[in-house]
């Protein structure tokens, strides 16, 4: 009797390890039901907290994306830092564009934005570098798949891979590590909320409708009225083993510029302005050139210079000498740090 027990003991626990097997999903069922899901959408909206340590200290950021199914996106940037207001992306119908509304800014790029790069807080691009990698690494726990896959950022090879948490209820990305090639982290991405086939319509994705809307929050001044604060004079921290050789001071009609020239064995000019007035907005500036990601803001990047908007003012950095890479890190590292 005691025998037949344990016999059936045995059975019914050799039962429980079949079904506990059935009920793990594998890498390829994940894959496919990702695809799935984001192919289902009519759209979402996300609140996004970014992390960069790839400076001297760590930097905080706040992204709003808005997808409308197709082509649609709206992708608002905030830093912790910055007293004035941010930046936004947008994707519609007219093309691609980057707006800096508290100083009524707006370029148009040709470009096949955001398929073009990796982009850590959109859900499209994380399914699509999981797909892409077919030697992408696989692993769960209880609460989420974890995929760590190569990356695609076209104008940085410093960041070669990143580790994504995947809700295994929801299939939505929960967290994003970017890694440096030390293995590290480099960029944490935190998806704080995140809703499924929200109302979206056409006009929330409009160009005059978002500089509107920042506009009368920032209440912008549209004529010279009013002195601003001093121009706060930034330097890179990473200058490539340049040094500062030369600096101008620059008074303009409505504000200041400052050109500061970095000498060594590869040279670069950084130009750093602010104007008291803010122009009346205009049409979108055709540029040529890719969007950046530098964290606190978004640049514009072409072959010789990257140009960026930050808490009021205006940079570019431009050189012959250093490579894409080096630009990027060079306007990376100017966020936060200034000569008194």
């Amino acid at each position: 009797m005691i025998k037949k027990s344990r016999i059936w003991m045995i059975f019914v626990f050799g039962i429980m390890l079949v079904l506990a097997a059935c009920g793990e999903k594998s890498q390829e069922d994940v894959v496919k039901k990702l695809g799935e899901s984001v192919n289902g959408l009519t759209g979402y909206k996300t609140n996004v907290e970014m992390k960069m340590t790839t400076g001297q200290e760590e930097q905080v950021f706040k992204i709003d994306v808005w997808h409308k199914k197709k082509d649609f996106y709206r992708v608002a940037l905030s830093s912790n830092k910055e007293d004035k207001g941010g930046q936004v992306i947008l994707k519609n119908m007219d093309g691609v564009f980057v707006l800096t509304p508290e100083l009524k800014k707006s370029f148009k790029f040709q470009s096949d934005w955001p398929n073009n790069s990796s982009q850590p807080y959109l859900y499209q691009s994380l399914v699509e570098d999981i797909k892409n990698d077919k030697g992408a690494e696989f692993t769960t726990d209880d609460k989420y798949y974890i995929f760590k896959t190569k990356t695609n950022y076209q104008s940085n090879n410093n960041l070669p891979h990143q580790v994504i948490y995947i809700d295994k209820e929801s299939y939505t990305p929960v967290m994003v590590k970017v890694l440096n090639t030390d293995d590290k982290t480099a960029v944490e991405v935190k998806f704080t909320s995140f809703k499924l086939n929200p109302t979206l319509k056409d006009g929330d994705f409009a160009i005059d409708q978002n500089m509107a809307k920042v506009s009368e929050e920032e209440d912008v001044p549209t004529s010279g009225a009013g002195m601003p604060e001093d121009l706060r004079v930034m330097i890179p921290v990473n200058t490539v083993g340049a040094e500062l050789a030369d600096r101008v001071e620059v008074k303009l009609a409505d504000g200041k510029r400052v050109i500061s020239t970095f000498t060594g064995d590869r040279n670069f000019t950084l130009v750093q302005e602010k104007r008291n007035a803010v122009e009346t907005l205009s049409s979108p500036v055709e540029v040529d050139g890719d969007i950046v990601n530098l964290g606190f803001a978004v640049g514009v990047l072409s072959e010789n210079a990257v140009e960026w908007d930050y808490d009021g003012m205006s940079f570019y950095l431009a050189s012959d000498q250093l490579t894409r890479e080096e630009l990027i890190e060079v306007a990376q590292s100017v966020q936060g740090q200034e000569v008194k």
